[in-house]
């Protein structure tokens, strides 16, 4: 079997319900030189059971079951598995266009880049969530040059330096795409750059913790890592997996 030219990582804790719709996504790319490698986190529901109907869509895919739950494990384990020459993480609540995979990979290879930062796509949003994705987007293009931050749930970077920085850090519970992004800047060893292209982004997160309440956590989060370094006593409390 031939080196696939990007490995996907998709990470999931109970997606059956979104897992399918991003997949379609996938099997519907104009660019198909790509593994899947499906980490599920000891989901209880039929998020492993689709995966495993979905595998004969694609000509690579494989689904490893963790027994212990956690979004930088899952995205780790991922990684050790892939044979890719980039990465590529998402989330199981991502969508993503056609030609999403096509112009990424282009642009990455146009501008020399390492790690590529997706910004969320404002398009056809209502007015809340266009301006709370925007606030996000800026948030990041505002601190590209002195301290970049990124959002997890799709992220590309590649072997070498998912390596060469530990990968994520299992020890943070919030921020843990952010450090990763930061810890590849630091010595102007690896090349970071904001793509063009953008993915679409489930606002479940928004809808039930509130835009506002979303944003400020993420704020106050980011303002204490700048000044105060990393959080691993749980210092900014925000639980993940609990949306309806």
């Amino acid at each position: 079997m031939s080196t696939p030219t990007v490995s996907i990582v998709i990470i999931t804790l109970n997606e059956a319900q979104r897992l399918p719709r991003l997949l379609d996504d996938l099997a519907a790319q104009s660019f198909q030189d790509f593994e899947i490698i499906h980490v599920d986190s000891n989901s209880d529901d039929d998020t492993v059971a689709l995966s495993h109907a979905a595998a004969s869509r694609f000509a690579q895919y494989r689904v490893i079951e963790m027994q212990t739950r956690g979004v930088s494990l899952g995205r780790n384990t991922g990684a050790a598995a892939a044979q890719g020459d980039k990465l590529l993480f998402l989330d199981a609540d991502t969508r993503l266009d056609p030609a999403f995979l096509a112009e990424s990979l282009a642009e990455l290879d146009r501008r020399q880049l390492d790690v590529g930062v997706v910004c969320m796509d404002t398009a056809g949003l209502p007015r809340r969530l266009a301006l709370g994705y925007g606030i996000f987007n800026l948030g990041i293009r505002v601190t590209l040059p002195f301290f970049p931050t990124a959002i997890g749930a799709c992220l590309f970077s590649t072997p070498a330096v998912h390596q060469r920085i530990g990968g994520f850090d299992e020890g943070l519970s919030l921020c843990e795409d952010c450090n990763y992004v930061l810890k590849a800047a630091e010595g102007k060893r690896t090349t970071l750059g904001i793509l063009r292209a953008r993915f679409g982004f489930d606002p479940r997160r928004l809808d039930q913790d509130g835009t506002l309440r979303t944003g400020l956590t993420y704020l106050r989060a980011n303002l204490r890592r700048f000044f105060r370094g990393e959080m691993y006593k749980n210092e900014i409390p925000y639980a993940f997996g609990h949306y309806k």
